[in-house]
């Protein structure tokens, strides 16, 4: 589990950059190409995705236990980034229900580790 919370920090940052990279171009793509802004953003965002997943190598499903699958977890890593910083909190936020369904069955002991 910690490797998965090492490997969204990279992927947050570089989620956050995105999602203001794209709130730079809107108002410039609404002036100029109002019809086509909407797809235009969307796509932008998914190269920029895919850039930066494959690029700086941030990976989501290698810490899950998926490392053999390089190019789907690159694949599924720049949806997560194109999806914004709500992607990444729906994460923390699966993380945070594994981590206590974890702890159900655990010591109080372990349970300080975790």
């Amino acid at each position: 589990m910690d490797k998965l919370i090492e490997a969204i920090g990279p992927v947050l940052i570089a989620s956050i950059a995105l999602q203001q990279l794209l709130e730079l171009l809107d108002p410039v793509l609404d002036a100029l190409l109002r019809k086509q802004k909407k797809w235009i953003l969307s796509a932008v965002a998914l190269i920029v995705g895919l850039i930066l997943s494959f690029g700086l190598g941030l990976r989501l499903l290698a810490p899950l236990g998926f490392a053999q699958y390089t190019v789907l977890d690159g694949i599924v890593t720049a949806l997560f980034l194109t999806g914004g910083t709500k992607a990444v909190n729906d994460l923390l936020k699966w993380v945070g229900y594994m981590k206590e369904g974890a702890k159900r069955g655990m010591s109080e002991e372990e349970k300080r580790q975790v």
